[in-house]
């Protein structure tokens, strides 16, 4: 076996939530390399084999941690999440497809490719509709489309952004919610803690200023939340839900979701079970490299 360690956390701006991965994996004496994604040098389409047997992947940027993993993988390092789980969760569309090959509810979705296709799918939906980007996080970018006039202002605008992705006009009919919505992290097949964001903005994420209680994990929120895990591949997710008129629906699944601000409300040591789930992984592949 090699001399480094079995375990590799790769990061590119150090969050609140890696230093505190670091600091459980630390208390629990795991040796570990911490890799920053810039410095990354990986040689795709040749025989080689991964420095390290696991990859716990926490880059900001999806395009990184995309290729990284779909490399690591074929030089034979199992990696959290692996580049199936990223792929689907990094992109709404891909997700909006394993929800529907599920069966996980969901809002209604089109998918439109040019100005005027994407006017005719608001129609379908309905005003006010809402307008996000195929590829993106923390409600960037996102937009409720009120009318006809709103809804081609924002069109327009995108399609001029100089992006590819910015011209595939993914849109969802607007759910009205009791002024909040959901995020529940899944390890493996466990539902670990839940959390309602409270907002009198119709976005809710904390990292615009969402207001947090604890949630119940043990009844229909947390098994929707395992349902779409599952859906997209599973691993160490964070599941964002909605509470519609006719039930809960998924909106997303984030592979590298931020947890800062839900260990308080729910006492739960989320950074710590996601490390103990890494480990966990760490050992089984170690014995298979001592036994093979």
């Amino acid at each position: 076996m090699s001399n480094r360690a079995a375990l590799a956390v790769v990061t590119s701006r150090l969050r609140v939530e890696e230093k505190l991965i670091f600091a459980a994996l630390e208390a629990r004496g795991a040796a570990f390399e911490r890799v920053d994604d810039a410095a990354l040098q990986l040689e795709a389409g040749h025989a080689s084999e991964s420095p390290w047997p696991v990859v716990w992947n926490r880059s900001l940027s999806f395009g990184r941690t995309l290729y990284a993993t779909q490399i690591l993988e074929q030089q034979g390092a199992l990696c959290v999440n692996s580049a199936h789980v990223v792929g689907t969760c990094g992109d709404k569309a891909a997700t909006s497809l394993a929800f529907a090959a599920s069966g996980v509810p969901t809002p209604r979705t089109l998918v439109a490719f040019t100005v005027e296709s994407a006017l005719e799918a608001c129609e379908t939906l309905g005003y006010p509709c809402v307008l996000k980007p195929v590829v993106g996080s923390w409600g960037r970018l996102v937009a409720r489309l009120d009318s006809t006039s709103a809804a081609e202002a924002v069109l327009e605008d995108r399609a001029v952004l100089g992006s590819w992705q910015h011209s595939v006009f993914y849109l969802q009919e607007y759910v009205e919610k009791p002024g909040r919505d959901a995020r529940v992290f899944v390890v493996g097949d466990e539902c670990i803690a839940a959390i309602w964001r409270h907002s009198e903005h119709w976005i809710t994420n904390t990292a615009r200023g969402g207001r947090v209680e604890a949630a119940r994990t043990d009844g229909p929120l947390g098994e929707m939340a395992v349902r779409a895990a599952r859906a997209v591949g599973g691993g160490i997710l964070a599941v964002d839900l909605i509470e519609a008129a006719d039930g809960l629906q998924v909106l997303e699944v984030n592979h590298s979701g931020e947890f800062r601000n839900s260990i308080a409300p729910t006492g739960v040591d989320i950074p710590g079970a996601m490390a103990d789930w890494v480990l966990g992984r760490v050992a089984e592949r170690v014995a298979q490299e001592v036994f093979a």
